[in-house]
This record gives structure tokens, C-alpha cells and sequence, in this order.
């Protein structure tokens, strides 16, 4: 594979991944309601990210979005409840610490931040951690 066909497969991994957040968020709110549901939802963020993480490896080169992804979470950061014993400045640095200074999806920084925290033995949901971030991008961007 060269750098042009590399380019055309992530156009189209851009897409799907588009549409992949899409599923991801219907897959969450049926999370709630059955253990299923939270089953496909982690197979969604799985595939989603190492997709294009693999492709990103090869070619680190490949930027060339056209539009910055969003996060499809219905959970506000001012509807979440943390642990007595993590805190927002917790939840931040472990967001910070698995950013890199190229582009990554937000689905990676989900899916490092959520092995992080279990790293650490912290209770906190990719759902959490998606609404924090959503809640950083205002100052982010």
C-alpha cells in the first residue's frame, strides 16, 4: 500500500467512523438497559479506533480530514457523579496524559483514557470520560 491508496482508505474509515459514533451512542443508551448493549458498544469503540489507529501507524502522515470529529454522547459532564474518590483534576490529567500532538480520533482518547483509569482502579465509564472531554473542547478549540 503507498501513501495515496492509504489516504483513500482512511476517506473512507473517516466516514464510517463518522457513522461508527453514530451506532456507539445508540449501542450506550441501550447499554443501560441490557448487558448486550454494552457489549456492542465496546465492539463498535474497539473496531472504530484500531481501524484507523493501524492505518495511522503505517502512516503517520495521514491528517487530511475535513472536519474535526464530535462526540455523540448524550451524558453532560454536569449530569455526572464521580467516585468520592476521583476527582475532575483526576479525570483531566488522565485525558491530557493519553493525547498525543498529532490527530487521533476521539473514540482513542475514550478508549486509552478508560485503560488508564482501569490501570488505576478508577470507576469511571467511557461515557464519563466523553462527556468530560466534551466538556474540555470548549477551552480546547
Amino acid at each position: 500500500m503507498d501513501q495515496e491508496q492509504a489516504t483513500e482508505i482512511f476517506e473512507h474509515l473517516f466516514e464510517a467512523a463518522i457513522e461508527l459514533d453514530e451506532a456507539r451512542a445508540a449501542a450506550s443508551a441501550l447499554a443501560a438497559q441490557d448487558e448486550n448493549g454494552a457489549s456492542l458498544e465496546e465492539f463498535i469503540v474497539k473496531l472504530n479506533s484500531e481501524l484507523i489507529e493501524a492505518l495511522f501507524e503505517k502512516f503517520p502522515g495521514l491528517t487530511t480530514f475535513r472536519e474535526f470529529p464530535a462526540i455523540s454522547s448524550t451524558l453532560r459532564w454536569d449530569q455526572v457523579r464521580l467516585p468520592s474518590s476521583v476527582t475532575e483534576g483526576d479525570i483531566d490529567a488522565i485525558i491530557f496524559s493519553v493525547m498525543k500532538p498529532v490527530f487521533q480520533k476521539v473514540a482513542m482518547v475514550v478508549v486509552q483514557s478508560l485503560k488508564r483509569c482501569k490501570t488505576l482502579g478508577l470507576p469511571i465509564s467511557n461515557e464519563m470520560v466523553a462527556a468530560r472531554l466534551r466538556m474540555l473542547e470548549r477551552f480546547i478549540f
